[in-house]
């Protein structure tokens, strides 16, 4: 069952039909629940994980992403996604022309261009991947 902060978020991905999430650490219950809903998931993460049935997992860093990997995709998502890395997010959402989301932690702020909505307790930020100061 998934915590409610990642049911709507699941909720609010559904309808890509390929999706990227970077950073996928040791949380992969939205990656799951799109893979449930028929949704083409891979995940990635700088160390080795082990995915639920229906996801995919790539070693990647999102600082030096594999160009191939975001190609086709149509969303790009992180969770808990630290200042540093929201950049390299974009950029990364930008090789394949996808949407980009992401969820920071705590009390971090969108260094990126971004506009953020509220699902069930949790902000995800939608970012500005096609105007002046995106990149």
């Amino acid at each position: 069952m998934l915590h409610n902060s990642s049911a709507a978020l699941v909720s609010r991905l559904d309808g890509y039909e390929r999706a990227v999430e970077v950073g996928v650490g040791r949380r992969p219950a939205v990656a799951a629940g799109l893979a449930a809903r028929g949704v083409d998931v891979v995940a990635t993460d700088v160390h080795r994980r082990e995915m639920p049935p229906g996801v995919s997992f790539a070693r990647e860093d999102v600082t030096d992403p594999d160009p191939p990997r975001y190609d086709s995709a149509d969303v790009v998502y992180a969770l808990r996604c630290p200042p540093e890395l929201q950049r390299p997010l974009v950029n990364a959402a930008r090789l394949g022309d996808a949407d980009c989301f992401f969820t920071t932690l705590g009390a971090d702020p969108a260094v990126v261009p971004a506009d953020p909505e509220t699902l069930d307790g949790v902000t995800l930020f939608r970012a500005r991947t096609d105007g002046p100061g995106s990149g």
